[in-house]
């Protein structure tokens, strides 16, 4: 997707970074066989989605972007909405 900001905004770098840490913290829990800090960590994880989901709705996501259904071309003359 040339051109295209998809994922560079502060609710995806927030849920991502929240993500990986749980991550990273679930994995050691697993290695040293805490079976309670993996779910810890695993909880973690979610939450990253949760937050950056959350970030998103309150508009430090990817805005959308609304296309027009008939755009104008260059061998007609646009619509007016008042004819």
């Amino acid at each position: 997707m040339a051109g295209s900001s998809h994922g560079h905004t502060p609710a995806a770098w927030t849920g991502v970074i929240i993500s990986f840490i749980g991550f990273c913290a679930a994995s050691m829990f697993m290695v040293m066989n805490m079976p309670v800090g993996f779910w810890a960590g695993m909880v973690v994880v979610l939450l990253g989605g949760v937050v950056g989901g959350v970030m998103s709705r309150m508009g430090m996501g990817q805005q959308q972007h609304v296309h027009p259904v008939n755009p104008p071309s260059a061998d007609r003359e646009p619509v007016r909405a008042d004819s």
